[in-house]
């Protein structure tokens, strides 16, 4: 448990799922990508999450990603498994992930229209009590309330809570009236978010930049963890335009725009499945060019803002 809190505190990638020209999960450049992330040092890799696509996976496609990123991570980082949909389903996915060696379980947030908050919360609760490694938990929504939020973070096996909800007074209430509790606050809404929930008490942050540009991600991770606002918000500044890429549709371009960025970079993964967006169109696409190009830049030169 200990492990996997302390994970929680750096960075959480979420990795992209490759597809090869017939559509079909391409293991080997996975491995590649998961190896790369490895070496970079991420903390904690985050199988088959919202960026790997993982509500146009089937379940057989689930259960190759997280066996390929388990063998590729080699124990190097932390791999948390993604699982969800049906209570009955995310329980299988979670004890087939714990028996290919899964450090933890990240359960997505209950996608059922209709779920009373209580009711999200107890999914959560049951899924926690059900499975053998740590759970974290991923909360989409800020219907649940105060009291929700104190019976997941002292939940005995739930390490961490993933809070991607941009409401930070609701952030910041939860925090205090958990302050007591073991489970550790994430922000779950990237790099961009991260000053704001560090300064409300959150530590760690998940990122589908670490597909691309992990270096960055990890020179905002040690400014944030040092204090550093302001250096964090200077580097921040490079990679907003990417992020805010990744907001557009409705969130809808999140997956999109990393896959593209990666395809510049010269590494074929595919598109995006339905009912993601398929492509960025023309603005979009040169948008993002002269993003990855800037960073790149900076990385190539040695420049002080990617090298903190």
């Amino acid at each position: 448990m200990q492990k996997v809190r302390d994970a929680l505190k750096g960075i959480s990638g979420v990795p992209i799922t490759p597809y090869d020209s017939a559509g079909a999960i391409d293991a080997r450049s996975l491995s590649v990508l998961i190896d790369e992330m490895a070496r970079a040092g991420v903390h904690n890799l985050m199988a088959a999450g919202n960026t790997g696509e993982f509500f146009a996976l089937s379940r057989e496609e689930i259960e190759l990603v997280h066996r390929t990123v388990i063998e590729a991570a080699e124990g190097r980082s932390l791999v948390s498994a993604a699982v969800g949909r049906s209570l009955v389903e995310a329980k299988a996915m979670a004890r087939e992930a714990a028996a290919m060696g899964a450090d933890a379980v990240m359960s997505h947030h209950p996608m059922d229209p209709f779920a009373a908050p209580a009711a999200q919360t107890r999914y959560f609760l049951q899924l926690a009590d059900a499975v053998s490694v740590p759970l974290v938990a991923y909360v989409r929504s800020d219907t649940l309330s105060v009291a929700d939020f104190q019976l997941l973070a002292n939940h005995g096996n739930i390490a961490g809570i993933k809070f991607a909800s941009p409401n930070l007074m609701l952030l910041a209430e939860v925090i205090r009236a958990t302050r007591e509790a073991p489970a550790i606050w994430v922000c779950g809404l990237a790099e961009g978010w991260a000053p704001a929930f560090y300064a409300m008490g959150a530590r760690g942050f998940t990122s589908g930049l670490v597909n691309v540009f992990p270096e960055r991600s990890h020179a905002i991770h040690h400014a944030l963890e040092r204090g550093d606002f302001a250096g964090a918000r200077r580097l921040i500044d490079g990679i907003a335009g990417f992020e805010a890429l990744r907001t557009r549709y409705n969130n809808g371009a999140n997956v999109t725009v990393v896959k593209a960025a990666a395809e510049l970079l010269g590494r074929p993964v595919g598109p995006v499945r339905a009912p993601g967006l398929e492509t960025l169109n023309a603005e979009e696409q040169e948008t993002l060019r002269h993003i990855v190009e800037a960073v790149r830049t900076e990385r190539t030169t040695g420049a002080p803002a990617t090298a903190a």
